[in-house]
């Protein structure tokens, strides 16, 4: 059996147990019986350990094959019975888009991932697990990343390092001349934010950095995308980063390709929306979800024009300050000139979703025109009628009728209502017939 067959072989396990797993949890959660969440934790138990048989043999290749052919929640399950040790070789050799929608982590689960640190092993980051204080001074760390962090780690950072660290939930009340500053000391104190896009969430998060000597902190209140994939890069690749400002300037420069992604997303579903706009026909219901997808795809837009706005600004602050090298120099330059590039995406975006929710709301327009215009048919169609019936309630009508037997009266003149409307009718389709005629590139008739 070749590679492909044997990936193609375990790809059908990881479904057939997805599958009976799926099939098991709703049978348990229908049951009405006793000691319910007792036998759905046993149903999951064992489905856990056969999923987790079945990966810890899966190479690292064919684990990223499988888990590139799942759809996207089969994957979110596959992906969470993986073991953390292995996450990031695997991580390495997947595609972009997978690697994108992986890297969300969840909320930190241990003191452990709420606070990581980092030192330089062999010109890579490497990562030390910390659980207490002590593990905490016995390091000496280049990144010190934190995420949701506790009052506890807080302290331990301030009787450590020394430095003060802001509270995440504090971030967004700053004052916006108060985002770069230096202190006294030295401290070099950034907040930035920077951009969540995934499914079910998409918005702006502030990141709190201090520069204290040779190390960078880092606070925040979520865990991000670039975050994990800058670690990822900086464990696989040797000098990539050499002190504290790399780390900080690669996060940006993270940063900025994340929402470059992002921007083709964006162009990616208003190419979508597009097509459903240029259609000859369009109802209203069709226009209000339109509208809506659009609205959607502006409010990211921006966002990612206020993020990489926020991002220059930064970049500015660190060259203004002399704070960087040379080449830390020439690296901003860089980060500064695809930023630039950003810009006139975003721009170009912004008149694309306004020329497509102008065609969305002409084609509302039409509609309603349309409506007006049937009940203005109806209206011209009856107002004869209404004329002849007022008429016909008149004393005159009964004198005018008196010598015929009032059920032959009035069926004479209800036929007789009937055929002027009619011929009303034909006479309006025909006057709108000549004006199509007419003029080829008027509206089809809606008659």
């Amino acid at each position: 059996m070749n590679a492909r067959e044997d990936i193609q072989d375990h790809l059908s396990q990881v479904r057939n147990l997805l599958v009976r797993h799926k099939l098991v949890e709703n049978l348990v959660r229908r049951q009405d019986m006793p000691r319910h969440d007792l036998v759905e934790t046993l149903v999951h138990k064992q489905n856990r350990v056969e999923f987790q048989r079945l990966l810890d043999q899966l190479g690292v290749q064919p684990a990223a094959r499988i888990l590139e052919a799942l759809p996207f929640d089969d994957r979110q399950i596959v992906w969470q019975l993986i073991g953390d040790e292995r996450k990031e070789e695997i991580l390495l050799e997947i595609s972009d888009s997978v690697r994108a929608q992986l890297v969300i982590e969840a909320k930190p689960r241990s003191r452990s991932m709420m606070i990581r640190v980092f030192d330089l092993h062999e010109g890579r980051l490497r990562q030390i697990p910390i659980e207490t204080k002590e593990d905490l001074a016995s390091v000496k760390p280049i990144w010190v990343d934190l995420v949701m962090p506790d009052d506890e780690q807080l302290a331990w950072a301030k009787d450590i390092f020394g430095v003060e660290l802001p509270n995440p939930k504090e971030l967004t009340d700053l004052e916006a001349s108060a985002r770069f500053y230096v202190e006294d000391n030295g401290e070099v104190h950034l907040h930035s934010d920077f951009l969540l896009d995934r499914k079910d969430e998409t918005r702006n998060v502030a990141v709190a950095f201090i520069l204290n000597r040779n190390t960078l902190f880092s606070v925040r209140d979520k865990e991000l995308p670039v975050f994990r994939l800058q670690r990822l890069r900086a464990r696989a690749e040797s000098g990539y980063v050499s002190e504290a400002k790399d780390v900080l300037l690669d996060l940006y420069a993270a940063e900025v390709e994340y929402s470059a992604n992002a921007l083709e997303d964006v162009y990616a579903e208003l190419e979508e929306v597009g097509r459903q706009v240029f259609r000859s026909h369009m109802t209203d219901d069709e226009a209000a979800k339109i509208l809506a997808a659009i609205a959607e795809e502006e409010d990211l837009n921006g966002r990612i024009r206020r993020n990489v706005l926020d991002t220059r600004r930064a970049l500015s602050f660190l060259m203004r300050g002399k704070f960087l090298s040379e080449q830390q120099h020439s690296d901003v330059r860089e980060i500064l000139r695809d930023i630039e590039s950003l810009d006139g995406h975003t721009a170009f975006l912004f008149n694309k979703i306004n020329f497509q929710m102008d065609a969305v709301v002409g084609f509302i327009n039409v509609n309603q025109n349309k409506d007006i215009k049937r009940l203005t048919i109806i209206s011209v169609i009856f107002m004869p009628l209404n004329l002849l019936a007022g008429i016909g309630g008149m004393s005159e009508f009964t004198m005018m009728t008196q010598g015929f037997p009032w059920p032959v009266a009035y069926s004479s003149f209800i036929v007789g209502l009937i055929t002027i409307g009619w011929l009303t009718y034909i006479g309006l389709r025909f006057f709108e017939s000549r004006k199509i005629k007419n003029n080829p590139a008027a509206s089809r008739r809606v008659l």
